[in-house]
């Protein structure tokens, strides 16, 4: 590996240290002692670069000297976040504000439901016409309590599923992204050949597909495009389940043989089956396969100060079309902001958010996360650091997400965010290529766990 190539890994491998080492970690805003009973508590997912922590800090240092108030900023790892907002509210103990890139798919909804977010609307209507009818749907839940839909987040960015290959590994078999067919079958067979052809170069340990085969919620984000690909309507817009509909329960076998067949012909490495959410990160960054699918681009981002990688190297590339050739619909993500019901400082936190919101700390956020999200706020992209068509990475992730996309699940119903937090897709992936069950005992089981949860929900 290139000393550059090394450097920019081992910082981003840093950026995740810091991640974890960040739990229970407090900031306070620059020339302030906190007063833990009178300053506002936010908890916010620590960020893979000093450059996004340093952007939230700059807008809350702003927000303090403008409003007066203390602010106590805990940063704490992705991968505890949620289990730490479980134990706090259980405790009767949580912050005011949280943020979690995996809050909306396995918490938000179900929070709103059991009426443990505040209102926001006051936060959210008076942008509501800079926002697309999308992304306010998306913030948009149900209070079974209140017996009413509303804001209970505020959008902040927005992100998909993106595909990335190494250009440089392709060029030593003599291709080019280019050359990368864009049916379905074609597009999943190129990396099979060409693990093989780099193998016969003496590349022994490369794989071809980075895609993993865990419980990670990775998984999950990623074998939902899948599902998409395959025609899989899983729910209808009222929220009902259609598992009972038989094409449906061959599109989750076709989609679940698919997925799994990569990890059964030796396309992807044999760690595979324990990557945690970012190891395919690691594996991919280390050219240990040759291409990888990521929620963000998150991946780009940490090399984007090695523009050689960046632009020469490394490429993002379009999802093939579905195998009835139509196009793909990626599955658009909302990142968002919530604001507990039991805080004590509503309204303060409030006026934090509506800070917060405005265009030009967004973008101030956004662009300090490298580009790993997008802009939920379609007048920010007229910016030059979105509509640089140099950009190799941004523009396909801009193109991926104006295109017809598909709301998650959660959107129509808080149970789906269930069966993501107990990620019953990896948890099916896992026992086809670990345990040994058949495609057709995974997806029955899959149902099976799937109408459970449905029926369970309370």
């Amino acid at each position: 590996m290139q000393r550059r190539q090394f450097t920019r890994l081992s910082l981003f491998l840093f950026g995740l240290g810091l991640a974890d080492c960040s739990k229970n970690q407090v900031e306070s805003t620059k020339g302030f002692t906190i007063n833990r009973s009178n300053s506002l508590r936010i908890w916010w997912s620590q960020g893979y670069y000093p450059e996004e922590t340093d952007a939230l800090k700059e807008i809350i240092a702003r927000w303090t000297q403008k409003s007066g108030i203390k602010v106590e900023l805990s940063l704490l790892s992705e991968k505890d976040t949620l289990k730490e907002l479980n134990n706090a509210i259980a405790a009767g103990n949580p912050p005011d504000i949280f943020y979690s890139i995996e809050a909306d798919t396995q918490i938000i909804p179900r929070l709103a439901w059991n009426n443990q977010l505040a209102d926001v609307s006051e936060v959210v209507e008076p942008l509501e016409k800079l926002y697309t009818g999308s992304v306010l749907q998306s913030v948009t839940y149900l209070n079974n309590v209140a017996k009413k839909r509303s804001y209970y987040a505020v959008p902040i960015m927005q992100y998909s599923v993106y595909i990335h290959c190494w250009q440089d590994l392709l060029a030593a078999i003599g291709k080019t992204p280019d050359a990368i067919p864009k049916d379905w079958q074609g597009f999943w067979q190129f990396w099979h050949f060409a693990q093989q052809q780099l193998r016969h170069q003496g590349q022994q340990t490369i794989y071809g597909i980075g895609l993993p085969m865990s419980e990670a919620s990775d998984t999950f984000d990623i074998f939902e495009n899948f599902l998409e690909a395959y025609n899989v309507k899983l729910i209808n817009s009222n929220g009902r389940l259609r598992l009972d509909n038989p094409q449906v329960h061959q599109g989750i076998t076709a989609a679940l043989a698919k997925y799994t067949n990569f990890y059964k012909n030796g396309t992807v490495p044999p760690e595979a089956v324990d990557w945690g959410n970012t190891d395919n990160n690691i594996a991919f960054l280390s050219r240990t396969t040759l291409m990888t699918a990521n929620p963000s681009l998150s991946i780009p981002g940490s090399q984007r100060q090695d523009q050689a990688i960046y632009t020469k190297q490394l490429a993002t590339i379009p999802w093939p079309n579905k195998p009835k050739v139509e196009p793909m619909k990626p599955i658009a993500s909302i990142g968002q902001v919530i604001l507990l019901e039991r805080s004590n400082k509503k309204q303060v936190a409030k006026d934090f958010l509506s800070y917060l919101v405005q265009p030009q700390n967004l973008k101030t956020y956004i662009q300090g996360s490298q580009g790993r999200f997008v802009p939920v706020l379609p007048k920010s992209l007229a910016d030059r650091f979105w509509n640089d068509g140099t950009d190799p990475h941004i523009s396909v992730a801009l193109k991926q997400l104006q295109q017809t996309t598909r709301l998650p699940y959660q959107v129509f119903t808080p149970i789906y965010s269930e069966v993501q937090s107990q990620n019953v897709w990896g948890k099916a992936i896992r026992s086809i290529v670990v345990d040994g069950l058949s495609v057709a005992q995974a997806t029955n089981q899959a149902i099976a766990q799937i109408k459970q949860i449905f029926a369970d929900w309370k």
